[in-house]
């Protein structure tokens, strides 16, 4: 029994260290609709360097499995997510 204990924390250890970001995650931008020269900006940028933005979906799931492995947000995330719409308004 204390094998199968030994055994699964180390692959707990392992799957949460190889699950690591390997580069700074891009933080939250409030606007949701950009215009003009911010627009052009962000569409030059590669989506998986560009800002989180409140309901850009597909963009987010992106930039999601790419820095964090999976496309589920946490809910800390759902939380930033939101509040960076309010601070924009």
């Amino acid at each position: 029994m204390k094998k199968w204990a030994f055994t699964l924390l180390i692959l707990a250890g392992m799957t949460c260290l190889g699950s690591s970001a390997s580069g700074q995650e891009p933080g939250w931008s409030g606007r949701v609709i950009a215009f003009g020269e911010q627009r052009a900006q962000i569409e030059s940028t590669p989506i998986v360097h560009r800002s989180y933005r409140p309901l850009h979906v597909y963009g987010n799931t992106v930039r999601r499995r790419y820095y964090r492995g999976t496309a589920l947000p946490v809910p800390a995330s759902v939380v930033r997510g939101s509040t960076a719409g309010v601070l924009a308004q």
